[in-house]
């Protein structure tokens, strides 16, 4: 079994479908072990996303995952990660495939309703981030 960390945008939050995405997550063969909802503050959002800092949406990226509430959790399946990515599909939502999160949910390339972590390294630290070990219950 493997963890993911998972994050829905203040696109699908504000829309009030975190159901429906929490609902694609576990028919995709995922279980929320840890969940919870936060309006994630400026700094929290510059140093989350600080890989991205030389980039050019860097600062659109910050004010937009500090523009509402959004809903971080844990997920734990089999391959987690990847099983995570496909549910969720590409990152563009022109280019995901027919039944993904962001083919179905996504209202630009931007707000596209989720976030995954891209590695097993990168789901430790981004679960690091946002949630303390006794928080996590799967």
């Amino acid at each position: 079994m493997e963890r993911t960390f998972s994050i829905i945008k203040p696109d699908a939050t504000r829309r009030n479908i975190t159901g429906k995405v929490i609902n694609c997550l576990e028919e995709g063969g995922l279980r929320v072990v840890a969940q919870k909802r936060i309006h994630m503050t400026e700094a929290q959002a510059q140093e989350f996303y600080a890989v991205h800092k030389e980039r050019p949406f860097y600062n659109d990226l910050v004010s937009f995952m500090t523009s509402g509430p959004v809903v971080v959790q844990v997920l734990e399946g089999e391959n987690a990660v990847v099983r995570n990515r496909e549910i969720m599909g590409a990152t563009n939502p022109s280019d995901a495939d027919a039944g993904t999160i962001r083919k179905e949910f996504a209202e630009s390339i931007e707000a596209n309703s989720v976030h995954g972590s891209d590695s097993l390294e990168n789901a430790e630290i981004e679960i690091g981030f946002f949630f303390k070990a006794d928080e996590i219950v799967g």
